[in-house]
């Protein structure tokens, strides 16, 4: 018999970092903290994201992009849904004005938030609603693809999920949403391994992974510049059943330090 897979559901996630003047780390990136009750990853450090929504792929969402954003792209819908999540979860949104150009200020940003920020969190309302009446174009043109990773198949739920970087506009104020997310902290790439460790930290494992790749970069700009020059390889992690015990295996071709880890090893972490 033929087990069969769980669904995959498209998500996108994103890293919002800025430059950091701690001597162990180089870049800091915005992390939340799940809450408890939500049913995947509860308690988790994570970066903003969820599930895709069938608004972030509105084709009348291609007019109220960048010019050089609105020709075919298999990842509009993932680059908007991760736009979203960060408003909705970090209160930062990469979006300018459309006569301007200028990105949103913080005060514009507060003025938004209050007025549509729960809405699009619950649901109430897509995207488009809220682009077309404040006269906004989404900046996809910011994010750099950083990595794919889908859940293994043996998974019960599974996730298509696709993770963009972007350095946050210095004059908007990042802030959990006391909803989904009960936390939340700007934290280098060491710091989050090192109280991984210490059981400070919940992260599961293609969090660390990620969080491990961004600690290599001495700047924001450096992290954001190589993500828009590089293809992004998918990682689909296998399941390896020894006498040792159980393994997840992920490709070299990755680039992540890590290529076999123990499953209860990567359960702890």
């Amino acid at each position: 018999m033929i087990d069969k897979q769980a669904p995959l559901k498209p998500a996108a996630t994103v890293l919002l970092i800025r430059d950091c003047a701690k001597t162990c780390d180089k870049v800091e990136v915005f992390m939340v903290v799940r809450h408890h009750q939500i049913d995947f990853a509860s308690g988790a450090l994570v970066f903003p994201g969820g599930k895709v929504d069938e608004g972030d792929a509105d084709p009348a969402l291609v007019g109220f992009l960048p010019e050089s954003e609105r020709g075919d792209d298999p990842l509009r819908a993932f680059k908007i849904a991760s736009i979203r999540e960060s408003f909705e979860e970090a209160n930062i949104l990469l979006a300018r004005n459309r006569d301007t150009g200028a990105l949103v200020t913080h005060t514009r940003l507060e003025e938004l938030a209050a007025k549509y920020r729960m809405p699009l969190q619950n649901g109430e309302l897509p995207i488009i609603d809220m682009v077309r009446a404040e006269n906004l174009e989404l900046a996809t043109d910011l994010l750099g693809h950083f990595a794919h990773w889908i859940t293994p198949t043996h998974m019960p739920k599974r996730f298509d999920t696709h993770f963009f970087i972007a350095k946050a506009p210095p004059h908007q104020l990042a802030a959990h949403d006391g909803e989904e997310s009960v936390d939340s902290v700007w934290v280098g790439p060491n710091e989050v391994m090192e109280e991984a460790d210490k059981g400070n930290y919940t992260v599961i494992f293609p969090t660390r992974m990620n969080v491990e790749v961004l600690g290599r970069y001495d700047s924001s700009e450096a992290a954001v510049a190589h993500a828009h020059g590089t293809d992004t390889f998918t990682v689909l992690p296998q399941m390896e059943v020894t006498d040792e015990g159980k393994f997840l295996l992920i490709p070299k071709e990755a680039g992540y330090s890590v290529t076999r880890r123990r499953v209860d090893a990567i359960m702890d972490k």
